[in-house]
């Protein structure tokens, strides 16, 4: 039996996602819910991979299944493909498992020819003759690579002619002219007639459809979203129902809730006597979705119930296309609707409070990447008070941002690569212009709607985004803001909040989390098993991460407060000794000063455990690059330049990464780690008579350990410190000496150190170097082709290899507890605040993550999802 590549509507379901991509399978599920629903077809994305797989041909099974059920389509309808008699009008859509809007093609009307639309003027002819040069234009886009400015010419130059405003207000006899004119154009750019066949333009439809799979735009958002490319792409076949037939007909977008604020109302915009590019092109400015109800009561009551019932049949706010023919409605498309951080999480609490979703439904609905935005800056209402808007436009999707002025996505990439922040000025986006918006800090559009595609790709990346601004003109190199000009790299300022313009910068200011994201976040904490700890190196950065949730601190790192100007001379003088007695003396004087650091700490963290890293870094970190610097530095410690030279050049090594750092340097200067002992239990001493009853959980670390003898070395050392200093100052402090695992002999061995140690901290960052052979400072300079050639398929920095590293981290897990079950582990590098790699930890059976205080909200809610 051959396998099944096309599947009508009603054969399938929701469940079917997989197979039929994310539109295919909603529209079977509106099928199976009796919705009024325009039958159709799918053609899977298995046969997308058998097309790949078939070096980009169609097998002849996919094309006769195409037919049998192009077939089947024409009976339900009871309309005729290929035929001037009732004629079958279908369109073309991608459709992958994930959404990926405006990101690959679309195909109109198909099914129009010469004959066909002739056929359809007789009762018609306005509809026919706009749904051909449509037709012709969009398909000369998807199928040929026909750039549609070539179209836009004609259509531009006859509107003028005709002394209309828009190709809205064209004749019939206009309309005959711009479709001779586009066969023009369709034969001058592709060297052929426009096909008269439907049959060859539904195939080479389909086949375009698949190969927009990997149109660069496509493959910038599946690496955006982490989509793998293995998934490929459905395509759906669907009747055409037209909102462009003249009066009782309409074609819109809309949303179940408001997707910027979250309120619970129909939101969403619409055309009259038009069809659904028109709507999402962002080329004409759409009516509020209440103006509906005013002209077509009967039909936005039936859409508000159809809306209501898809929310809670999916559970979940929902982004709805719709047509309606001769005042009947038609659903074309439902999905889960992009929103902003501020909406999702006030949708999520409602419709937790409606009975709609559980509370971890509510968490698993939440989009981790968008919700990261709820803690970024707004203006700062001062700075704000002291400007003035120059123009306002749609506030499309919330958020601050300032930066340079830049009118396409080269520019974009070109000022980011320099660390710049720019706002993306256009007159309306394309997909073509995603990675600009990717890199940019805002996004501010002349034309397009609050469902325009600026505004729904800037909320789903958590963009500020301003859209249908009708105070800027945009030109090539310039843009007009009322009677101001505007270049490239002048400085301006969004509010896509308040849909207001400022020239020049404006100071920010961080967000308060609201009562709904406070629920959230009691949600995760009820359902999660893991604790969050921060990474922070001051008591400021340790009480921003405890406000945000933090249950402690998982890694100090000594060495920067070693950088601080107080300090760093002492350190300079430390590493330019010739012996341990100088050695001794310079580190009496980092000694008060490290202790005062640990006494702010402490103080800060009280009882929560803290883990401090002892030094890490390789010594010639700390020593001066510059030439001033080198003879400032000569002149205080009363040496030659020249000497001061030599020791820079003695402490240099090829390899640093793998050289004299970590536990290396406390092993070849143990008064080193005398020093740091010495300021973290004085401290913890000092802040224990303070506070009175309060026990602190100071936890020791040691770094970059490879061998349990390194570690039972400097840990005798330490303790017998430490137990001295305890003693004598007859105060209970709960210690405890552990170490980071981030060497893979660390691993494999980790049951041998599990016997001494008190607690495991895995440095994933280093782990990550040492597995991969790779340091993560140069290795930007060839990852990118690893990228692009999909050998990687991901930045192992960003998120967890757990094929590799994460194998050696199961390993050390497994021997470690099997010698200790009980042993405190957890991770504290960048890793510790990645939702994917959070997965991983989980599942692996570690106490806690540590991550930087801004990403403690996202990962505790990313170890309560269960998804």
């Amino acid at each position: 039996m051959n396998k099944q590549f096309v599947y009508l509507f009603s054969e399938g379901s929701a469940k079917m996602r997989n197979t039929l991509g994310g539109k295919g399978a909603n529209l079977a599920e509106m099928t199976r819910l009796n919705l009024p629903v325009p039958q159709g077809f799918i053609v899977s994305t298995d046969a997308c991979n058998d097309y790949y797989d078939n070096d980009g041909k169609m097998s002849d099974d996919i094309i006769s299944q195409v037919n049998k059920n192009m077939k089947s389509l024409e009976k339900i309808t009871r309309k005729n493909f290929n035929s001037n008699d009732n004629p079958l009008l279908v369109s073309v859509r991608s459709g992958a498992r994930a959404s990926m809007p405006g990101m690959m093609d679309t195909v109109l009307n198909l099914g129009l020819n010469d004959e066909v639309a002739a056929a359809m003027a007789k009762t018609n002819a306005r509809l026919a003759y706009d749904s051909y040069r449509r037709l012709i234009q969009m398909f000369a886009d998807v199928a040929q690579g026909v750039d549609k400015k070539h179209f836009d010419v004609v259509i531009d130059t006859i509107v003028d002619d005709q002394k209309v405003e828009t190709d809205h207000d064209l004749s019939v006899e206009a309309l005959q002219e711009v479709v001779l004119r586009y066969k023009e154009v369709y034969q001058r750019e592709v060297g052929e007639q426009f096909p008269q066949d439907p049959q060859v333009q539904l195939l080479q439809s389909i086949e375009a459809v698949f190969k927009s799979w990997e149109n660069p735009r496509a493959k910038y958002y599946r690496k955006l979203n982490s989509i793998p490319d293995s998934w490929g792409t459905a395509v759906t076949i669907q009747e055409m129902v037209f909102g462009n037939m003249g009066e009782g007909c309409a074609t819109g977008v809309a949303f179940s809730r408001n997707p910027a604020t979250g309120t619970k109302e129909l939101y969403g915009e619409f055309l009259f006597d038009a069809q659904g590019e028109d709507v999402v092109a962002g080329t004409h400015t759409p009516l509020p979705i209440s103006k509906l109800k005013e002209e077509m009561p009967d039909q936005y009551n039936e859409f508000l119930e159809i809306a209501e019932l898809l929310e809670k049949h999916y559970h979940d706010m929902q982004d709805m296309e719709f047509t309606i023919e001769n005042y009947k409605l038609y659903i074309l498309q439902t999905r889960s609707g992009k929103r902003t951080a501020q909406a999702a999480v006030k949708i999520a609490n409602d419709l937790f409070k409606e009975g709609v979703i559980s509370k971890q439904e509510a968490i698993d609905s939440l989009d981790l990447d968008i919700i990261d935005g709820l803690l970024h800056p707004q203006f700062q209402l001062e700075a704000l008070a002291k400007v003035e808007p120059i123009a306002s436009g749609l506030p499309a999707s919330p958020g601050a941002a300032s930066g340079l002025i830049v009118f396409d996505a080269k520019k974009a990439v070109e000022y980011s690569e320099k660390g710049r922040p720019i706002i993306l000025v256009r007159m309306e986006t394309s997909p073509e212009d995603i990675e600009g918006m990717h890199l940019s800090s805002g996004i501010l559009t002349a034309r397009g709607g609050m469902t325009s595609h600026a505004a729904v790709v800037a909320r789903g990346m958590g963009k500020s985004c301003i859209v249908g601004s009708t105070d800027l003109r945009v030109y090539d190199d310039y843009v007009m803001i009322k009677d101001r000009k505007f270049f490239e790299g002048d400085q301006i300022s969004i509010d896509g909040g308040t849909g207001f313009v400022y020239e020049g910068q404006i100071e920010t200011q961080s967000v308060a989390i609201g009562e709904d994201f406070d629920n959230i976040l009691q949600w995760s904490d009820e359902i999660a098993d893991l604790k969050v700890y921060t990474n922070a190196d001051s008591s400021a950065e340790i009480q921003m991460a405890l406000d945000f949730g933090a249950k402690g601190v998982g890694l100090v790192r000594t060495e920067h407060m070693f950088f601080e100007a107080d300090r760093i001379r002492a350190v300079r003088e430390m590493i330019l000794s010739t012996n341990q007695m100088q050695r001794e003396v310079a580190l009496s004087k980092i000694l008060p000063i490290q202790r005062d650091d640990f006494e702010k700490i402490f103080r800060t963290v009280r009882e929560l455990p803290v883990t401090i890293r002892y030094l890490d870094p390789p010594l010639h970190e700390f020593m001066p690059t510059t030439t001033q610097d080198i003879e400032e530095l000569a002149d205080v410690m009363g040496m030659s330049v020249h000497e001061i030279r030599d020791t820079i050049r003695s402490l240099h090594e090829f390899n640093p990464m793998m050289g004299h750092r970590g536990c290396r340097l406390a092993i070849t200067y143990p008064e080193i780690a005398l020093m740091q002992t010495q300021a973290i239990i004085e401290a913890a001493i000092n802040v224990t008579k303070e506070l009175g009853g309060v026990v602190l959980q100071p936890e020791i670390m040691i770094p970059l350990v490879g061998d349990v003898e390194e570690f039972n070395y400097l840990a005798r050392q330490v303790k017998t410190l430490a137990n001295e200093l305890i003693e004598k100052a007859n105060v209970d402090v709960h210690y405890t000496v552990g170490t980071m695992i981030e060497l893979p002999r660390a691993c494999i061995l980790a049951d041998e150190i599990a016997k001494e140690a008190d607690f495991f901290s895995f440095g994933t960052n280093d782990l990550t170097q040492m597995t991969y052979g790779f340091s993560r400072d140069d290795a930007g300079g060839f990852l990118k082709s690893y990228y692009d050639l999909n050998i990687y398929a991901k930045d192992p920095f960003s998120t967890l290899d757990t094929k590799g590293v994460g194998e050696l981290i199961k390993i050390a897990i497994n021997k470690a507890r099997a010698i200790k079950p009980d042993l405190k582990i957890g991770i504290c590098g960048e890793h510790g605040g990645d939702p994917a790699s959070i997965a991983f930890f989980k599942e692996v059976g570690m106490n806690y993550v540590s991550c930087s205080p801004f990403r403690v909200p996202i990962a505790r809610i990313s170890l309560a999802r269960d998804k």
